[in-house]
């Protein structure tokens, strides 16, 4: 396995790698929905490059750029046994230089959810995985699906400026409570934690009133609400019971459905979905 810190030695050893070419863009601090990516993407390349880049663009100005949790060591040794080719690891300095300028701002579906709670967030992403595209070249890209927006937030960008990547999004990898595996989890005490898979609780219970033919999507939102309200330590910023590719709100459900949701457990922040349909 090969380290890279720059982008002219990604370039120099991108040359040397077997077609085609899996990629796997992360923060780094490693948990098995990372590593689920990492081991579709050997499975199915010959060739796997996985970026390790704390991005300043996608964090607003109070949030938590400075203690985002980062162990490089110890990613290293996960992408080691895992057998990837290369890791990228550029410094901030190296991926937006002083003078840097240029942003690609993805329109409509980044003002909504994510997008509406934390402004400028997916200019960010969609800016630092279009320089990674270009960079390490790539022809398949995998995101997870707990990131539901920031994947179709990917995909259209792929598609309106003719990027030739193929984008795969693999399901959300849980704990045995269901709670979604994120980096952000290592925020949480113990009581918290015990509290934070009421996302998940809630998630279940609006496919459970859809498969009971429920489908007044207002209806199915307010019993979550109510739901994750129950428990003291969470504080709801949004449920969402939207069109998977819009992201438009529904009225009357139709299938496929994205039912997602952000919840502030204590001072941390989760998100999680799930498709029906």
């Amino acid at each position: 396995m090969q380290v890279v810190e720059t982008i002219a030695g990604m370039r120099q050893v991108r040359k040397q790698l077997r077609e085609p070419v899996g990629f796997v863009a992360t923060m780094g601090y490693f948990h098995e929905g990372h590593l689920s990516l990492v081991r579709k993407a050997c499975a199915e390349n010959p060739s796997v490059v996985v970026s390790i880049f704390v991005n300043p663009a996608q964090f607003g100005p109070a949030e938590d750029f400075d203690t985002y949790p980062r162990d490089l060591p110890r990613d290293l040794a996960f992408l080691e046994k895992e057998k990837v080719d290369i890791v990228f690891t550029p410094s901030v300095a190296e991926m937006y230089p002083p003078d840097f300028n240029s942003w690609v701002d993805v329109k409509k579906i980044t003002s909504r959810l994510e997008g509406a709670s934390r402004p400028g967030h997916f200019r960010g992403v969609a800016t630092v995985v279009n320089k990674l595209f270009d960079i390490i070249q790539p022809d398949v890209a995998y995101f997870g699906q707990k990131d539901a927006q920031q994947a179709l937030v990917i995909r259209k960008m792929v598609t309106d400026l003719n990027i030739d990547v193929k984008v795969v999004t693999l399901p959300t990898v849980r704990e045995p409570d269901g709670l979604a595996i994120s980096s952000r989890n290592a925020y949480l005490n113990a009581k918290e934690r015990k509290a934070a898979p009421v996302l998940y609780r809630s998630l279940c219970l609006a496919r459970e009133l859809w498969e009971k033919g429920e489908r007044d999507a207002e209806k199915i939102r307010q019993q979550m609400w109510e739901l994750i309200e129950e428990e003291p330590l969470a504080t709801v910023d949004y449920v969402s019971i939207a069109d998977p590719e819009t992201l438009e709100e529904m009225d009357g459900i139709k299938t496929p459905a994205l039912i997602s949701l952000a919840v502030r457990i204590g001072k941390t922040r989760l998100i999680d979905n799930v498709v029906i349909g």
